[in-house]
């Protein structure tokens, strides 16, 4: 039999759930996946499920999904059962997906569909946006601001004009297929919008982008959702049959879930269901790039037929941290100044933990708030965190430390100041993490000249990569070095791989190798012209070829994998492509202007300890669900954290569009006004910009609340004047600073 498990009681009262509807509002770090998990194993060992039953848990990403299997399965280990059966743990789109291969005719898909990640998306609607951009450049053009000199306008064109429109593209397509809205008549329909060109634009994207998908015999993530949910509505059979597999269903990070992800739930579950909905909706902050609603989780907890449970006992943070973010939820709730947006946090407050729990707060011996009111410039700030960085790592070095910023340029700019002033820092909650970036160039570099082994110049970049585990020694590295010079020197690359009668050596005479030359020089051949003969293998199966004879350390083997892996869906997703096509994909990943399906450390289980000692720098977005010892909030000024006063900046609003429109949120609510007339409402053709604000604002607030709440001991918030020394700290630091300065953390 397993350890006893100490129970908070909040705790033992989720664990009381048996059957019916549950909601459970959760504290962060409150031990949420460690409470669903014993509740899933509590009700494996006590439902008397069929032999065809399953407990059902749907949580948010693949790294939660992997670490509640392991939780449920060691558990259930420990008690003498078998894991593996009686569950089944999976993301949201995962669900989706097993739901669609179930009847995939149903909605014109075959049996094996591919799938496109975000980023191959984003090359498709890259080709589309160019063209429509050609084609409605005299609209385009009117859309920028007139008091903009000419050249201005035409580098706005070309540079910003397109990642806006691809922005907007985004969501038009996202909104449609969350919001399941029908466009038959919709063209008829824009004559009476307040901006039809830009949502016919969106809509011939849209087309387009439809069309690709279709070419390709794929869907996107979107479609997994909007597919999932039509099966589900189109083949009622389907469903009971669903329902009757999954008894129980349990939901992790319900905040992060659409109106359509819900929905596809509560099919599943059905009138008569049982279902228990986890989350925070003080950490819904994705809802500004994802369809996301966290008003959905918060109607659901306060409906008549749901038991509503807190989770408010927390371990991870000092108490000083804990009372400055309860107090964030108290001024919003109570005193924000603009009083629509006193919605955006709410309670449960967080509680610390009692005596005798396994987990105790940081000592308030430990712990440290520095809440930095000063003005400083952009790079004053970086001067800033540099210094106090420094200090920090010599007095903790063993510490796990975090800087956290809004805007991943911004992230990326505190990265490399880091690295100029040697800190020890690490990229590995960024768009791509290193070691995948170089693995993926390393392999890119070698099939450029597997590609084509006549330019010596290739070869002798081949040459270097396969000799990089020489590179820590200076002695080895310049041997290697000048060795590759040899290589780029040769006139002509087949006297060296493939020489018709004389010795290979003879294509190096003139430069006198060294012995230890000639035999680098020629192990290298032996591998180069085994790689070349395996190019008529597919390109997938030639990577493979080329990683057996790399030194590879055990995470760049499995770095390796999961790049052939997205190679061969590549391949089959694009059918037209060439190698080079596929080559190029990779370069991308190694300049890290792209990432991929299930990729970087973040979806693979980052753990914090496994960097003590080292500087994580990310944004406030990827940090979600995680903690350190020490946390940086960087950047809190009025524009990366607007608080709806008068001369605030919104980064929807940008300033190179006439009058500074938000597009994106006019597109929404034009989309929203047809969707309501067409199924015979009304609503008023006006946009509301404030409101559109407001919902920036909300978002920034729970943004700020989860950065602050990933620190453990210390906490360090900065803020900087931006770009054009305009900005201000924003209003909530400015508040937790006067909670601070007027005796706040005394009981």
């Amino acid at each position: 039999m397993s350890e006893k498990v100490v129970l908070r009681r909040s705790q033992e009262e989720v664990l009381k759930y048996r059957t019916g509807l549950m909601g459970v509002a959760a504290v962060p770090g409150s031990g949420k996946t460690f409470t669903l998990s014993h509740l899933a194993v509590k009700l494996i060992m006590s439902t008397a499920l069929e032999s065809d039953q399953e407990i059902l848990v749907v949580t948010f990403s693949n790294s939660a999904a992997d670490n509640f299997s392991t939780r449920i399965g060691n558990r259930l280990r420990e008690n003498g059962l078998m894991e593996g059966f009686c569950y089944r743990v999976r993301t949201l789109h995962g669900l989706a997906n097993d739901i669609i291969h179930e009847r995939p005719e149903l909605v014109g898909l075959p049996s094996e569909f591919g799938i496109i990640d975000e980023a191959e998306s984003n090359e498709i609607l890259k080709d589309l946006v160019s063209q429509v951009m050609e084609t409605n450049r005299d609209f385009l053009m009117e859309l920028l601001d007139e008091d903009l000199s000419e050249k201005k306008r035409t580098e706005i064109f070309r540079t910003k004009l397109p990642d806006l429109l691809t922005k907007l593209a985004i969501q038009f397509i996202k909104t449609v297929k969350d919001r399941r809205i029908d466009l038959d008549g919709f063209e008829d329909w824009l004559e009476t919008s307040a901006m039809p060109e830009i949502l016919r634009i969106c809509l011939t994207i849209y087309r387009g982008y439809q069309a690709a998908l279709s070419y390709r015999g794929a869907i996107d993530f979107d479609d997994l959702i909007l597919y999932a949910h039509q099966c589900l509505t189109l083949d009622p059979q389907l469903t009971e049959q669903l329902r009757h597999r999954w008894p129980i269903i349990l939901e992790d990070e319900a905040q992060d879930s659409s109106k359509l992800q819900q929905a596809i739930l509560e099919l599943l579950v059905g009138d008569n269901g049982n279902w228990v909905r986890v989350g925070d909706p003080n950490q819904a902050i994705y809802e500004s790039f994802t369809t996301a609603d966290p008003n959905l989780l918060k109607s659901f907890v306060s409906r008549e037929d749901v038991l509503s449970a807190d989770l408010p006992v927390s371990g991870r943070s000092s108490r000083k941290i804990i009372m400055l973010a309860n107090h964030l939820i108290d001024w919003v709730r109570s005193d924000h100044p603009v009083f629509a947006v006193r919605d955006a946090l709410s309670e449960p407050f967080i509680e610390p933990t009692p005596p005798g729990d396994p987990q105790k707060n940081p000592p308030d011996s430990e712990s440290q708030v520095e809440l930095i009111t000063q003005a400083m410039t952009a790079d004053q700030e970086l001067v800033y965190l540099a210094g106090s960085l420094r200090n920090w790592l010599a007095e903790n070095p063993d510490s796990t430390v975090a800087v956290l910023s809004f805007i991943n340029n911004r992230a990326s700019i505190i990265m490399e100041y880091l690295k100029q002033k040697q800190i020890p820092v690490s990229d590995a909650l960024m768009k791509v993490p290193g070691e995948t970036r170089n693995s993926a160039g390393a392999i890119a570099l070698l099939m450029r000249s597997v590609l084509d082994p006549t330019r010596p110049d290739y070869l002798a970049k081949s040459f270097e990569v396969f000799h990089r585990n020489l590179a820590d020694s200076p002695d080895s590295a310049d041997l290697v070095s000048a060795t590759a010079k040899m290589i780029r020197s040769i006139s002509h690359t087949e006297n060296y791989l493939y020489p018709l009668e004389a010795n290979w050596k003879e294509a190096f005479a003139e430069f006198e190798p060294s012995d230890l030359q000639f035999e680098l020089l020629g192990s290298f051949r032996k591998v180069f012209t085994r790689w070349n003969q395996a190019s008529i293998l597919p390109i997938d199966q030639l990577m493979l070829v080329i990683g057996q004879d790399l030194a590879l350390e055990s995470s760049e083997i499995a770095i390796l994998h999961k790049l052939v892996v997205f190679v061969n869906s590549l391949s089959k997703n694009n059918p037209t492509w060439t190698r080079l096509d596929i080559r190029k994909q990779l370069i991308e990943i190694a300049n890290n202007k792209r990432g991929f399906l299930n990729f970087g450390q973040n979806e693979d289980g980052f753990n914090p300890d496994h960097y003590r000692g080292k500087v994580i720098v990310a944004t406030t977005h990827k940090s979600k669900g995680l903690e350190w010892d020490k946390v940086y909030l960087t950047s809190a000024n009025n524009y990366d954290f607007p608080g709806g006063e008068p001369g605030d900046s919104y980064t929807s609003e940008k300033y190179f569009i006439k009058n500074s429109r938000n597009l994106e949120a006019e597109l929404l609510y034009d989309l929203e006004a047809w969707q309501t007339e067409k199924n015979g409402g009304i609503m008023l053709r006006q946009y509301d910009k404030q409101s559109a604000r407001e919902d920036v604002v909300r978002d920034r607030l729970r943004l700020f609340y989860v950065g602050l709440t990933r620190a453990k001991k210390s906490l360090t918030i900065t803020w900087n004047t931006g770009s054009y020394g305009r900005q201000k700290a924003c209003l909530a630091l400015n508040e937790l600073a006067e909670f601070q300065k007027s005796g706040g953390f005394i009981d």
